[in-house]
Order: structure tokens, then sequence, then C-alpha cells
């Protein structure tokens, strides 16, 4: 039976208890306050999170420990290679292009370019198309036979399947024959399809590494903040990048079940010094090896016209760096701009610069696949269409196979080729590679690529747009809400 005594003491603990969880929701969420306060730079995203942490007690300051932190701490790395390579002499630095170089309408976009990432224009480099895998993997694959020193390779994706097993067996046979080989990939990637090509490369002696891999600790704060690059580099001498990744998908002449079209690049000249430094601090970074001088270094050679610039993006030092790049193109557009992406999902600022843009009477073009891999993706797209072709912006529906090319095309001289998406997570969250290239025949080459693909299309005009059941809006509409987070 409770005496008036134990009944006094149980209330006493009761008032304890619920004023020590009350006190510790406020001071949990008065730290998630400052900490977005001080660390946050975009309005909306702090005030979600402080109102995420001030309403759900406990569980929002979880939320926000887990996935509101970036704890990607890689800047003393990238700092501590460059010093390592500016005291071994910077030969690329010879190549360096003053910003009066760039022709007059491009000159400003050339000046974000350098402000922005730090880095000089490049003169000297070649730059090849290779349409789909049918084209890039020979090449790539020929580039790893005749590699006398370094191979150097990093992707999001590495299949076990007929295009994985040709890059293991060049790989292996470079390894054999004394090349150093040097191979990271993405831990989620890698996890898209358990593959087992990590431990094949690492039974062959290969030293492989996957970047990021996710942890007790780091599960849920650390997953969604992916390596994207593709970047291959043989001698340091010629380089590929693009947005293809290691899987027979891309390979259509193996007619694969789901193919998938892409773009890949062929690089020789002085900014591949910058591909394999890219590299090298992701390397560094998941391995704690520095890579430095021979054999993965090469003297840059003279190798053709284009100017060209690396453009690195992730959600460390270099964040919004690709951004501020396709926003100066944007603003800098004169005649036309052409975007060709996979997804397409721009943020506030980036849509209203495209429809401004257009409004100025630039012609704007944009590519999008008629269906993507992501359905989501696809539903989440389509509410802010109605605003740039209300402005003018022309958009088409290219028909399957799935198209996975990444372009961006801006007055018949300049390009950004790569890795990156028009989207979220390749804009914030993760880390890609991209050349930005200010050269005509460079464009002269990859202009037919886009009218093909826009021949093709299908218009998704005004009239298409109304023609859309009021279901399909409302799906579309909800999906649009998650468009932050896909």
């Amino acid at each position: 039976m409770e005496t008036p005594l134990l009944s006094l003491l149980l209330q006493l603990l009761h008032g304890f208890a619920l004023w020590l969880l009350s006190s510790l929701h406020v001071m949990l969420a008065l730290a998630v306050t400052l900490h977005a306060l001080m660390k946050k730079e975009e309005v909306h995203k702090a005030v979600a999170w402080i109102g995420l942490a001030w309403l759900a007690p406990f569980g929002g300051a979880l939320a926000y420990w887990l996935l509101g932190i970036n704890r990607i701490g890689r800047t003393g790395v990238a700092l501590g290679l460059r010093a390592a390579w500016r005291s071994e002499g910077d030969a690329a630095e010879a190549f360096a292009v003053p910003e009066i170089a760039v022709d007059a309408p491009l000159a400003g976009v050339a000046r974000v370019g350098r402000l922005v990432t730090g880095k000089p224009l490049l003169a000297g480099n070649r730059i090849v198309p290779l349409a789909d895998g049918d084209n890039a993997y020979p090449a790539m694959l020929a580039a790893i036979d005749a590699a006398r020193h370094s191979v150097t390779l990093l992707t999001y994706i590495f299949h076990n399947d007929a295009a994985g097993n040709a890059f293991v067996s060049a790989l292996g046979a470079a390894h054999a024959r004394g090349v150093q080989v040097r191979v990271l990939v993405d831990a989620v990637g890698l996890r898209y399809r358990p593959t087992g090509v990590q431990k094949r490369l690492k039974a062959l002696g290969i030293p492989c590494a996957a970047f990021l891999p996710p942890g007790v600790t780091r599960l849920l704060s650390q997953v969604n903040l992916r390596n994207h690059r593709k970047i291959l580099v043989v001698d340091g001498e010629i380089g590929f990048t693009g947005g293809m990744n290691l899987s027979a998908h891309h390979w259509l002449a193996t007619q694969p079940a789901a193919p998938v079209r892409c773009l890949h690049f062929e690089v020789r000249g002085p900014v591949v010094t910058d591909m394999q430094r890219t590299f090298a601090t992701d390397w560094a970074f998941t391995t704690g090896e520095r890579l430095g001088g021979a054999p993965w270094f090469a003297l840059p050679v003279s190798s053709g016209p284009v100017l060209a610039r690396g453009v690195t993006d992730g959600p460390d030092a270099d964040i919004d760096h690709m951004r501020q790049v396709i926003l100066g193109a944007l603003a800098g557009a004169r005649e036309r701009v052409r975007i060709v992406t996979p997804y397409f999902l721009p943020d506030e600022v980036l849509l209203s610069t495209l429809q401004t843009t257009a409004l100025r009477g630039v012609e704007v073009d944009i590519v999008l696949p008629v269906k993507s891999n992501l359905p989501l993706m696809d539903w989440a797209m389509r509410p802010q269409c109605d605003e740039l072709v209300a402005a003018g912006c022309r958009i088409h529906l290219s028909p399957a196979p799935f198209d996975h090319a990444k372009l961006l095309v801006v007055d018949g001289a300049w390009a950004l080729i790569g890795s990156t998406n028009w989207d979220a997570r390749s804009l914030r969250l993760n880390f890609e590679y991209n050349l930005e290239c200010h050269d005509a025949e460079l464009v002269r080459a990859l202009e037919p690529l886009i009218a093909a693909r826009i021949a093709a299309a299908t218009p998704l005009d005004a009239a298409a747009l109304a023609r859309q059941r009021l279901p399909a809006r409302l799906r579309n509409r909800l999906v649009w809400l998650l468009s932050p987070y896909l």
C-alpha cells in the first residue's frame, strides 16, 4: 500500500524527471539553433532544422546530428597535398591563360571560374567526345593496356559484368607487368549491385579502396555524401572523364537488358594534371597514402587548342563551385544555352536564372529523358516545367534508351562536361568533377550530338503540360515536395 511519504517521493521524482527532460530538450534545441545559425548558408534550411529541433523533442536534435552536420574534413588533406605539389614545381601553371585571352563575351564566365575555383584556365588541351560505352570503353581499355608507369581509376559504380570484367582484366594485366595501379570506388556505388569487384581487384594485388564506407556512427550522417566522380588517368598523360560508370548498361553493342546512353571524354594536355590531383586528394583522404611526382604525374605537353579548367565540387571546401560556375555561364549567355541531363531538379535560384535567361531572348533548350531510371525524379521534375515553358525555355524529352549524358553548352564556344546532374544531390551532396572548356571546335563536335537528341525527342510544351490529368498533377506535386532530398 502506497504511503503518503512514498507518494510524495514519487511525485518529486516525476517532477524532477520532467524538469530534467525539459531542460535537456531546451539545451539540445539551443545547441542545434546556434550551430545552424553559424553553419547553414541557406535561410530555409536553417529555419527548417531549428524548427524541427524545437518542435520534435530529442528526435529533431538527433536528426540534425545525423543528417544536418557536414563532417567531411578533407581541407587539411587537400592543403597538404597542394603544398607538396607546389614544392615540386607546378609545370601545369606554365600553360595558365591570362584572363584577357578569352574572347570578350565569355571573359566574364572565365573570370567566375577562376575566382570560384582558384584555378587558372590551362591552354594546350585536346578533348574528344566518346559516345556510349561502345566508344569510351575500348579507348579506356586501350590506354590501360598501353600504360607504362601508372593507372588511377575513380568511379561511382563498378559492376561485375562484361564491362567490369574487361576492366578488371586490363587492370590486373597492367599490375602484373609492373604498372602502379590504384582504384577508388564509392562505397554506396559498390552496393548498388553486390559485385565482389573490390575483392577481385585486391586478390590480384591491386590497391583498391571504398570511398566513405558506411559505418555504425556514420550510417546516416554520410550515406548521402557520395563520390560521383568518374576519372581515369594513365601515366599522368591521358585522362578520361564524363558521366559514364563502369557497367555493361552503357555498352550497347552487348545488347544489355536495360541499355543506358551516355557520354565520356578522352583528355590530353595540362588539365590532366588537375584530374590526377583530384584523384590523389580523394585517395589520400580515403587511404592516407599520398601520391606525388613520378610515376603518378608527368610533365604536361601541349596537345590541342582547348582552354580547360577542372571544377571540383563537393560537401567540403569546394561546396557550390559547380552551381556558381553554371550560374555564371547562364548570366553570360548571349545567344543560346543547351542543357542535356538525366535528372533535372534545379533549386529556386537556378530555376529563376534559367527563366530570366530565356526572357532575355537567349535560346534555352533542355534535353531530358522521357523516362529515367528513377520515376520519382521524373514526377518531381514536371511541376517546374510549367514556369520554364512559360518563360520561353524549350524542353525536349528524348526517347529510350535512357540518356545518362551530362552537357551544358553556351553560345557555341563554351562547354561544361563531366559528372554533374542538375539536382540537389549533385549540386550539394555529391563529390563531382567537371571540365570547363573554352573552344568553338569542341562545341562544334558536341552540337550534333545535342541536335540529334532534340530531333528524336518529343517537345514538352504548354499543350502537353495542360493535358496532364489531375491525379498525375497531384502525384507530381506531392513528390516535388521531396525534391531537395532526391
